[in-house]
Parts: structure tokens; sequence; C-alpha cells
């Protein structure tokens, strides 16, 4: 066991990301243990970390493989790592990349590591269908059976509406509690802050313009690596939801997707559905120092908060007001947000919530809202809308996002924050080197 971490500040040595590819496409021939255990194997080389250094692997994920129990632990054994060093899976919705980070925080200030790895990793691409639990009575009466005539007769239980499939991607984005899928709580916000579909289709158009931008300019070269493609003809090293093109008009012929009648949530002003891993190490400055290791920034402080489900897309405004009411640090001395953009309603209801008094004292218990957010320093090159939201990663991908663009900008203080569906949010405070 590790000495315990006495007022150390925890550093992020390094962190990278694999591509965002739409669902079904370039990097669907990888499951997300497979994605993430070629992340972090190209992130210890670039790093000059040694591995075995690593005292602990904490990984975010949200529909863990059947065939990966503890996908931590399975990504670390077939990245190489040590068999020694042991691997916990974490999963806390759309927050798991963020939950990996704090994770490995809370293992390092309660001294069980000095060093940890954490992440997170998700294939949309292969989350199942599922059949329903009749159609699995059926089959395992069937299998049991040992006579013919036991056979015959399970077989006749058999009807055709018991082999029509569930969309495990569906019923995933669907919360058990209130029985909305996520684009539903969407429209939900947009109805309560009364935000129309010309300012969502905005919203989307810049978050493609952004992230073209910041493609055109090679911003994301140190953040992104390189994978081959299925045929191993290819390396992809971009993330292909970005339409390069984009304009409002296409935006605009978009008929809602989720209330087909009276909404304003559609394909185009959500987020994608898409494949991929991140990861970073952590360890404490004492460690760093001792390594000579030049960290690219710190973690400050850190919250969670939860809310009803049907908002949940107000879950950034109630743990960004959770995580600065225990920080140092104020609201207004942050230089650059990062609010992961799973709908452009619910990050544009977050801005509203969030410069809103009385928001704050129906809602956060507070005499003071919490502070405007300046669409210019938020999600400057793009978001979700853009790059995709693969569920468990996105939330270590905003950290890494921000903690790049804060050295782009010479900037120095960075808070990223996530929805998460079920009705909660996470927040982040980091610091630049």
């Amino acid at each position: 066991m590790s000495k315990k971490t006495k007022g150390n500040r925890i550093a992020i040595i390094d962190g990278l990301r694999t591509p965002f590819c739409k669902a079904g496409t370039h990097l669907s021939y990888l499951e997300a243990d497979e994605l993430a255990a070629m992340c972090i194997k190209e992130l210890l080389q670039r790093s000059h970390v040694n591995g075995d250094d690593i005292e602990e692997i904490i990984l975010g994920n949200v529909s863990q493989p059947v065939k990966a129990a503890n996908i931590a632990r399975v990504v670390a054994l077939k990245a190489g790592l040590n068999q020694k060093i042991p691997a916990f899976s974490v999963s806390r919705n759309c927050a798991s990349g963020m939950q990996s980070l704090t994770e490995a925080c809370n293992t390092i200030y309660s001294g069980q590591a000095e060093t940890v790895l954490a992440g997170g990793t998700e294939s949309m691409s292969n989350i199942p269908f599922v059949y329903s639990r009749e159609l699995k009575f059926v089959l395992e009466s069937f299998m049991v059976a040992k006579k013919l005539s036991q056979k015959i007769k399970a077989l006749s239980m058999l009807k055709l509406s018991y082999l029509k499939p569930i969309i495990g991607l569906k019923e995933g984005l669907t919360d058990p509690v209130c029985g909305l899928i996520m684009g539903l709580t969407a429209e939900n916000l947009a109805r309560e802050f009364k935000i129309d579909r010309e300012e969502q289709d905005q919203f989307a158009l810049a978050s493609h313009l952004r992230s073209t931008k910041a493609m055109n300019e090679d911003r994301y070269d140190d953040e992104i690596m390189a994978i081959p493609d299925k045929h191993n003809k290819t390396m992809i090293s971009k993330d292909n939801g970005v339409r390069l093109n984009q304009n409002i008009e296409a935006l605009q012929k978009l008929k809602p997707y989720f209330d087909r009648r009276n909404g304003t949530v559609t394909v185009g002003n959500s987020s994608q559905v898409t494949d991929g891993a991140a990861a970073m190490i952590l360890m404490t400055e004492e460690k760093a120092e001792e390594l000579k290791l030049n960290p690219i920034g710190y973690i400050h402080d850190y919250a969670y908060a939860g809310l009803e489900p049907h908002r949940m897309g107000l879950g950034p405004v109630y743990a960004m007001s959770k995580c600065f009411d225990k920080s140092k640090i104020a609201f207004k001395d942050i230089d650059l947000f990062e609010i992961n953009e799973a709908f452009a309603a619910q990050v544009l209801a977050c801005y509203k919530a969030a410069d809103s008094t009385e928001f704050a004292k129906k809602h956060l218990d507070k005499t003071k809202k919490l502070g405007r957010i300046d669409p210019e320093k938020c999600n400057v090159n793009g978001g979700a809308i853009a790059k995709g939201h693969p569920v468990g990663t996105s939330g270590t991908r905003i950290v890494l996002t921000l903690l790049n663009e804060l050295k782009r900008q010479d900037k120095t203080l960075g808070c990223a924050s996530i929805c998460v569906g079920g009705g909660q949010g996470g927040a982040m405070i980091i610091e630049r080197n």
C-alpha cells in the first residue's frame, strides 16, 4: 500500500483517446474492451510511464460486453499490463468516464495507490439485440427436455411474437423509472426553458463548425491516436461524425425524432451514437516530481448531484453548483467550460439555468445564481453533437479536450460537466500545469 497522500494535488500525466466513429462504421469491428486496450497500450508508449508503475486500473463503461465481465480487468490484460495489477470497472451511465477519474482520485487520496490508469470505453455498435423472457423460457425448456415428446411440447409454446427482438440500445437510452427515452427529457427542457427549434439547430451548426475548424487546424493531433480499419488498409485518425459541410438549411429539413407531432429535438441537434475509448494516467504530484514527469494538469475538485430523471439534462448545473460550493475556486474564475452535448436543448437549458436567480432559489437552495456561462468559452472545439457520445467514454474525453484547449489558449482553469441518464450530473474543476 502506498503512503497516504497529504494535501498532494492529483496530477494528470497524460491522456489519449481513439477517434470517435459513428456506430456501424469504421470501429464497429472492435468491441469495447478491444478499443480500450489499444488506447491504453498507445498511451503508455507515448507517456513514457512504465506500465509496472501502474497500481490500479479503473475503467468506465455502460453497456458491458457479456464476454468481458469486469471489463477493466479484461482491458488491462489485453493491453499487456502486469497481471499483478488489479482492475475494476465503474458505471454511472453517461458519467462513467468521469467516474473512473474521480475513483482514481479517491484511490490515491485513500493511500491505496500513487499511480492509477483510468478512462472509459464504449462500443455502441455492439450493444446487442435481446429477446423476451418468454422465448428464453421456451428455449430453456427445449434444451433440458430429454424426450422427443417433451421437446415437441416445449416448441409448441413458441409464438411468433416471441421472436421480435428488443433493441438493446433503445432500452438502455430509456429511463426505467420515468419511462422516457433520453430525447424526450430534452424535449421537456426545451419546453420548460422556451428553447425553440431555431436555437437548437444553430447550436448544432456551431458544434460542427467548431469541430471542423479544430480538425482543420490539427488541434486533435496530440489527443487522438490512429486505429487501423477492419482490413488493416487505412489508418483512422479523425472523428467521422463531424459534417465538414454542415449548413443550417440541412438541419432545418430534419423532422422531430422523439416527439414527432410537437417536438423540436431532431437527430441533427442531438448527440450521435458512437464508438470510442479514452484513457488517462493519474498520480500524486509528489510521485510525478519523483519520476521527473511533466503533468498536463491537475484535478482540483469534483462533485456529482441528483435531480428528477425527466429533467436529467440539467445535471451539469446541479453538479457544478455542488462542486463550486466546496472549491476555493470561484465560478467567475473559470477560463473555459466543457458541457457534454447530449442534446442542443439540454446545453442551452443549462446556460439559462446557471444564469437564473429564480432557478437557483427554487432548485439549488441558493440565494444567488451560479453565473453566466459564456457560449464563446464553452465547447470551443465543438462537442458530442459533432464528435459523438460513446456513453462510457465521454466523461474522460471532455476532461482531456478541456486540458488540451487550456494549453492551446494558455489559460489556467477549466470546468468539465456532464448530464447523466437517470437524473444525475457530474462536474470537475481542472487546472492546467
